[in-house]
């Protein structure tokens, strides 16, 4: 894939707008790259774009899965293909953005293939995840595969659990697997990348409004008819930010006042982790950019242009 301009960066730092204008300007398809923003029923609740911004360019995968789907970066990196075989690229810009630091490693670098899990064995391991907790897997882990144990935390239950299932359906461990990537799907000589790195008290500030633009504009409408689903609590689409706390608050068990504060905490601490990873794993062919500086817009359209 050539020409491609990716974009990442934390939550509520203006990566949507950029995106939005670029394509715009150039012509371009717009790409969701933000794991939350896939799922159905959540427009609010994960700031996907408009209906009115999503008239002004093209915009792909977004709001495409169903909240009981466990959707993974290999289905997404695998609908990324689907769009690019099917023509919808064609002619076009593509143009990445999101805050899913996996989804960009894996379109940039590959993604390591891994086994079908038989649904008898996904059920399983999740049944004793929630028996035995993550610490007594992760012991369990360090008896059948102590190399992948030693690199995971004893709280990291989904990891865990994911290592277990892969060994018990292949027999082979997960790291064995990972060590065969599949090709990128777009190369650094044939990408623009760029990466937001605001400043946290600013994006603090920011989270703020626009949590509490999204109460009040449906975002706990939409976790009360998701919770009427009555899905797995530990499915990805009711661990996004704001389900578990508006849920509480539409249970009574606190004020919804009270949810949304919480849910604003948990929006700045995920930001805060968000800012760690792009600021450790993303490279130099990743350009930073200051949203609080010049305009942003007119700065990138220079740099995509060379």
């Amino acid at each position: 894939m050539k020409n491609a301009i990716l974009i990442a960066g934390p939550t509520a730092s203006g990566k949507s707008r950029l995106a939005l204008a670029l394509a715009q300007a150039l012509g371009g398809v717009i790409i969701n790259a933000d794991s939350m923003q896939v799922y159905d029923g959540l427009r609010v609740l994960t700031a996907r774009p408009t209906d009115d911004e999503m008239a002004l360019a093209p915009h792909r995968l977004y709001g495409h899965v169903d909240p009981a789907i466990a959707y993974s970066t290999g289905a997404w990196l695998r609908d990324v293909a689907a769009l690019d075989r099917a023509g919808e690229l064609a002619g076009r810009r593509p143009i990445f953005v999101g805050g899913t630091g996996l989804y960009f490693r894996a379109l940039t670098e590959g993604l390591s293939q891994m086994p079908e899990i038989p649904e008898q064995i996904r059920t399983k391991w999740r049944y004793r995840l929630g028996e035995a907790g993550p610490s007594g897997l992760h012991r369990e882990l360090m008896l059948r595969d102590p190399r992948v144990a030693m690199k995971l935390r004893a709280g990291d239950g989904q990891r865990i659990v994911r290592a277990l299932e892969v060994l018990e359906a292949s027999g082979r461990s997960i790291l064995d697997w990972q060590s065969n990537a599949s090709p990128s799907v777009v190369g650094a000589s044939a990408t623009h990348r760029f990466v937001f790195d605001p400043d946290r008290s600013w994006l603090n500030e920011r989270i703020s409004r626009r949590f509490d633009a999204m109460a009040a504009g449906g975002a706990i409408d939409e976790v009360r008819a998701l919770t009427l689903r009555n899905l797995d609590p530990d499915l990805p689409s009711m661990r996004a930010i704001g389900v578990p706390q508006f849920s509480a608050g539409l249970r009574g068990e606190l004020p919804l006042e009270e949810a949304v504060n919480r849910a604003i905490v948990a929006t700045r601490q995920y930001a805060k982790r968000q800012n760690t990873w792009f600021r450790n794993q993303l490279d130099a062919s990743w350009t930073r950019l200051d949203p609080q500086v010049g305009d942003l817009t007119e700065r990138v359209m220079a740099l995509v242009r060379i």
